[in-house]
């Protein structure tokens, strides 16, 4: 519950379990209520502290001198005492040690590279579509959890018979029981199976280098706190492999699965992206801002933060929950609403902001459009098994494990010629 008065108010009781069926299912009523009677959100019950309105989160975000990265990723990192907390990965840096690790791979992942990338994504994108049967299919398992763990995998080395391993180690290590914090037996079982795997591949990159970022990896050489130069270790480079790996893997596959589902709701705008392609961009982004893969990050808090009436002590886990901040009516007119022709200013919290702001969101948003232009001529028109469609229930991870789809019958008048997708 929380305490105290907010903006005058003395506000009445919410509760927020990030753990429950009701957030894995649809948080975004509770947002409402946090955002409206409770800003500043202390959980009693894991005492841990929450942020849910656009401006407090997107300044916290950009604040890593107040909000420390260091301590964790996700709330369980926080509570509970057999956490897996992964080691030597940038998002639980600070400066000056997150921006040397950055400086690493960020030339990769600039637009301008991401680019050159086109040819290989639309392939990979096309191919997973090409072995789809429309007349009856999932979604996920079938197409959108395919073709993103197989695209970071190829940048990274991953030879083709592990790339797809990845995913589902991954999933296992994700997965959570409603009302338990824990990771699964088999979750724990995935994770140290995955490291062992990367760890192992770095080896194999040193002593048959090949034109891939992990044995790219092995070759540069970064500066280290005491000021000597050395390169990175296989336990450093591992570690990169891992993130990037899972967030390259997690993100579009959620928000493309989000989208069949959306659009199901919305059918005359997934007509209209059919007629004009240059709405797919935009379609991306008010996907991204509707419903995210990414609900929330984790930060510490290093010195007492007083916002609201309210005061966050010092050291305690604080929630920047970005998956409310993206629907604050404060923000974003009738946020509830889903609506491509949205026009969207400042910055999109799906992907981060700040020092911190997602590494791979050029990628992940060149994979979200192609992959949209791509399940436009897939499935013109579709129908959803309602009774079949299944919620994730991870930490952190947003979307749908789960959205049976069959293709409906395509009438003339809409084979027509289209614009193209910028």
């Amino acid at each position: 519950m929380t305490t105290g008065k907010v903006d005058g108010l003395t506000p009445e009781y919410v509760h927020f379990d990030p753990f429950s069926d009701e957030f894995f299912n649809d948080p975004f009523a509770t947002y409402r209520q946090l955002r409206d009677r409770a800003p500043v959100y202390h959980s009693t019950q894991y005492d841990f502290w929450a942020l849910s309105r656009y401006e407090d989160v997107a300044d916290a975000m950009r604040d890593h001198e107040t909000y420390s990265s260091t301590k964790g990723v996700t709330l369980d990192h926080f509570i509970d005492p057999d956490a897996m907390i992964p080691e030597g990965v940038i998002i639980m840096m600070d400066p000056p040690t997150h921006t040397r690790m950055r400086s690493l791979v960020n030339k990769v992942f600039t637009p301008r590279s991401i680019a050159k990338l086109e040819p290989m994504i639309r392939s990979i994108i096309e191919s997973a579509a090409k072995t789809v049967d429309v007349a009856s299919f999932d979604v996920v398992e079938d197409f959108s959890a395919r073709f993103p763990v197989e695209i970071i995998t190829t940048m990274l080395g991953v030879p083709p018979e592990g790339r797809q391993q990845i995913r589902h180690w991954l999933d296992a290590l994700l997965e959570r029981e409603p009302g338990n914090i824990s990771t699964t037996p088999a979750g724990r079982k995935a994770a140290i199976t995955m490291w062992k795997y990367y760890y192992d591949l770095v080896g194999k990159k040193r002593a048959n280098p090949q034109d891939d970022m992990m044995t790219r990896l092995t070759e540069v050489e970064v500066e280290r706190e005491d000021g000597t130069t050395t390169r990175l270790d296989d336990v450093e480079i591992a570690a990169f492999a891992s993130l990037l790996g899972g967030a390259g893997a997690e993100t579009v596959t959620k928000l493309i699965a989000s989208a069949a589902v959306v659009f199901a709701h919305n059918r005359e705008q997934w007509q209209e992206l059919r007629r004009d392609r240059s709405l797919v961009p935009a379609a991306f982004e008010e996907l991204l801002r509707y419903e995210g893969p990414s609900q929330y990050d984790i930060r510490w808090s290093n010195v007492d933060v007083e916002l609201h009436g309210e005061v966050i002590p010092k050291h305690k886990p604080v929630m920047l929950i970005n998956g409310s901040a993206t629907r604050d009516e404060r923000k974003f007119a009738d946020p509830d609403r889903f609506d491509i022709h949205r026009g969207h200013s400042g910055h999109n919290l799906g992907f981060g902001y700040g020092i911190h702001s997602c590494l791979g969101a050029a990628l992940a948003r060149m994979e979200g459009r192609i992959a949209i232009d791509v399940m436009l001529d897939l499935i013109p028109e579709y129908e959803i098994d309602v009774a079949g469609l299944e919620r994730v229930k991870m930490p952190n991870v947003f979307g749908w494990g789960r959205v049976p789809v069959h293709a409906r019958h395509v009438s003339g008048g809409l084979n027509q010629p289209r614009k193209g997708m910028d």
